[in-house]
């Protein structure tokens, strides 16, 4: 599982392998691997996770549900949760919702199921914002 796939540059993630959340509480929403990491020259900052069309996707910390649609071009059906004054986290490419906006949910909520990218591949678009600004989700989510 934790092989690293160097043709590809895919590494596996599962989320409850580190036996549950970083010290911050923040969990991975998905499983899968990483197709795209992080850069902040990008349009989409954040990272996409591959996985299976129709498999969970998890809130990556608890919060609320601030925003659940498809009016932000580029990222498909996507959900925003805010979790407190600086962070909020952002899910795109959803197949199905499963929360509501202006609901509360707890990390590890299943709150979406993954549905397809721009390439057509099941993946899960993944963003934490700190204070507005993108930062690396992979900075506060569990290491590998």
């Amino acid at each position: 599982d934790s092989e690293i796939n160097e043709a590809s540059r895919e590494r596996p993630v599962e989320p409850t392998r580190t036996g549950g959340p970083s010290e911050d509480g923040w969990q991975w929403p998905a499983s899968g691997s990483i197709l795209r990491e992080y850069g902040a020259d990008r349009t989409r900052q954040g990272i996409d996770i591959g996985g299976r069309e129709g498999s969970p996707v998890y809130a990556a910390s608890s919060g609320r549900v601030v925003y659940n649609g498809t009016g932000l071009k580029g990222y498909g059906q996507l959900i925003i949760i805010q979790h407190d004054e600086a962070y909020l986290s952002a899910y795109g490419f959803n197949r199905r919702t499963r929360v509501e906006q202006g609901q509360d949910v707890a990390a590890g909520a299943h709150i979406a199921d993954m549905g397809r990218g721009p390439q057509n591949k099941p993946m899960l678009h993944f963003e934490i914002r700190k204070n507005g600004e993108p930062i690396d989700p992979e900075s506060v989510l569990p290491a590998d």
